[in-house]
């Protein structure tokens, strides 16, 4: 495979790797299970547990999981064929897969605060026709 065919892998494989660890770590969907983690990531006895858990709370963390199996899924390799493109390819996949998933959240936020600032200008909008009507 060439360079060029690589990198625009690299890009269109980060987006699924992004959309599973946001969904899982993020999304209604999963949130039962995500709170049971957060619980059991606090009160577990032994480190391992409390880190197992916390593995599904955090998309950073989540994300490598996901590319290990993309990995295994898809045999992606980056500028070498033996382990060593596995690796390099892995760590350049969670580093998209993360650029992606900090664009959505930040757009998210942005969605977020607009629905907010409609919500209170609604408010107000309301209260000055009280106002009104009471005069």
């Amino acid at each position: 495979m060439s360079l060029q065919d690589q990198i625009i892998y690299l890009f269109i494989l980060a987006i699924p790797i992004a959309c599973v660890s946001w969904s899982v770590t993020h999304e209604e969907i999963f949130k039962e299970p995500r709170d049971y983690c957060v619980t059991k990531s606090k009160s577990c006895h032994t480190l391992l547990q409390r880190k197992f858990f916390y593995l599904f709370t955090c998309e950073y963390c989540f994300s490598h999981y996901v590319m290990a199996l993309f990995l295994v899924i898809t045999r992606y390799h980056l500028l070498f064929i033996d382990w060593r493109g596995y690796l390099v390819g892995g760590f350049a996949l969670v580093w998209i897969a993360n650029v992606y998933m900090s664009i959505f959240g930040l757009i998210r936020v942005g969605m977020k605060k607009e629905n907010m600032e409609a919500a209170i200008k609604e408010v107000e909008l309301k209260e000055c026709k009280k106002e009104e009507e009471i005069k």
